[in-house]
């Protein structure tokens, strides 16, 4: 039953990775961070990235360029202040629960992604820390989700990064609460699991490892999303 249900969700998250990444080719986001984030989602959230995506990455994202286009026709200075007004509209026009989601989604992302990358590297080479294989794969995760949460939050923050050190000391404190979050949920899940089911299909060659990855990244945007809310209603994130 759960290699059935492992080949049926891979299948649902490649096929949504592609027609997000598709569909965002043929519509960029206008964020480009989000062009990476929302082809992820759907990769580890089997039909729920797909609905996140048409129903807040996508519409948002039209929204944004028939208003746009709409207005083209406008002198330089008005186009200036209405794109002033339009940006700082955009980010609170939308209910709260909505930017928070997208917020969580794009941390989320770069977590992912860390943990994606993380678990093949250690069993293509064999990398062990203190003899302890299920501790060497959560070190190495957690610390390829950070950086790539880092480099995410970085490159959400809509401003031209003339001082890139103090805009990095604003990513970390933007991130390191979520990520660690999501870590959480995630790494709790795995660690029950380790214990539950053999351990031979807690592989990344298995089919079944990435399902439960999938539960747990679930699991653990679940667990980051309260922070999330916090750090956004605080100002501490950017809404989006």
């Amino acid at each position: 039953m759960l290699s059935l249900l492992s080949i049926l969700f891979i299948i649902i998250s490649v096929i949504q990775f592609f027609v997000i990444l598709i569909d965002i080719v043929k519509s960029p986001q206008k964020m480009f961070i989000m062009n990476i984030v929302w082809p992820l989602t759907g990769l580890y959230f089997p039909i729920l990235g797909i609905i996140g995506y048409y129903s807040l990455g996508k519409t948002n994202n039209d929204s944004h360029s028939h208003h746009s286009h709409s207005h083209h026709s406008h002198s330089h200075h008005s186009h200036s202040h209405h794109s002033h007004s339009h940006h700082s509209h955009s980010h609170h026009s939308k209910p709260f629960w909505q930017s928070v989601t997208i917020s969580t989604t794009h941390c989320s992302a770069g977590c992912s992604l860390g943990n994606l990358i993380g678990a093949p590297i250690i069993f293509l080479f064999g990398i062990t820390f203190f003899n302890n294989e299920l501790a060497t794969t959560l070190i190495t995760e957690f610390i390829l989700a950070y950086i790539f949460g880092l480099l995410f939050q970085y490159f959400h923050m809509e401003i031209k990064h003339d001082h890139p050190f103090a805009d990095l000391m604003d990513a970390i404190k933007a991130d390191t609460l979520s990520l660690i979050a999501f870590e959480i949920g995630m790494f709790g899940f795995m660690i029950i699991m380790h214990f539950a089911i053999n351990n031979a299909l807690l592989q990344p060659n298995k089919l079944e490892y990435w399902f439960l990855m999938q539960i747990a990244m679930l699991i653990g945007f679940i667990t980051s999303y309260p922070i999330n809310w916090y750090l956004v209603k605080k100002g501490i994130k950017h809404a989006m």
